[in-house]
């Protein structure tokens, strides 16, 4: 998926914990060999170029269409799993194999996790007794520095940006690159619609702030490419953000 994934578990590593980390990361392997649009081999790089998806893989690709299809609904258009006129569901992809990965792990006994995916976080329980995890959120136009610190426990948090990758989200509606925010953080409860609603609130630049504050069970934080800061009333944590 063109970046770099981390686990942090804060209970004993048991047998079944070490047997359930294994599976997660051959997960997230294989949803790379299934998913990635880096690979012209992949399934789904097959399947833009109009070839036939192994029936072994036709369940997990309907699968993310249809969250695909389903939050492209939610959002007006503004998620796209075809940006640009090219097949790309990297945007639903990325927080739906997180959130996968995290539940394999609670599944097996590891109830305090953070599952880390470029950025992408999935939180579970605490970081320590009586303690919140803290997720720092970089300033994209001021390196060195944060606009933020997430605070909180079960938790996801998902960010889209221009600062590893440039202007890479695509304004579904007029297929240019959206530039109007420098980043845009979403935190919720589960990543898998956490993480494409950041991308599509990316891609709708002013309009981000009204959206999210009327988004049901989520909160967000923006950043202009002027490096102004906004967030949402409930925002956890906003420590350094602006009003």
């Amino acid at each position: 998926m063109g970046t770099v994934f981390s686990f942090d578990l804060r209970d004993p590593v048991t047998p079944p914990v070490r047997r359930a980390l294994k599976e997660a990361v051959a997960w997230l392997h294989h949803v790379d060999e299934v998913f990635s649009t880096y690979c012209p081999d992949s399934v789904i790089s097959r399947l833009g170029r109009g070839e036939p998806v192994p029936e072994r893989y036709a369940s997990e690709v309907a699968e993310v269409f249809a969250l695909c299809d389903e939050v492209a609904h939610t959002t007006g258009g503004w998620f796209s799993h075809t940006p640009g006129g090219r097949l790309d569901p990297s945007g639903m992809v990325k927080g739906w194999a997180i959130e996968r990965a995290s539940r394999m792990l609670y599944e097996a006994g590891a109830h305090n996790t953070c599952v880390n995916g470029g950025g992408d976080i999935r939180l579970r329980g605490e970081a320590a007794p009586g303690t919140s995890w803290r997720i720092g959120i970089a300033h994209p136009t001021r390196p060195g520095e944060l606009a933020a610190v997430v605070t909180g426990r079960d938790l996801a948090v998902a960010t889209s940006g221009t600062a590893e990758r440039g202007a890479h989200v695509v304004n579904p509606h007029t297929g240019e690159p959206a530039t109007v925010l420098a980043s845009l953080t979403l935190t919720g409860h589960g990543l898998t619609r956490t993480d494409a609603y950041a991308t599509a609130a990316f891609a709708m630049g002013s309009g981000a702030r009204d959206w999210v504050e009327a988004l049901e069970g989520h909160e967000g934080l923006g950043i202009t490419a002027a490096g102004e800061v906004w967030h949402t009333p409930g925002f956890p944590g906003a420590t350094g953000a602006g009003p």
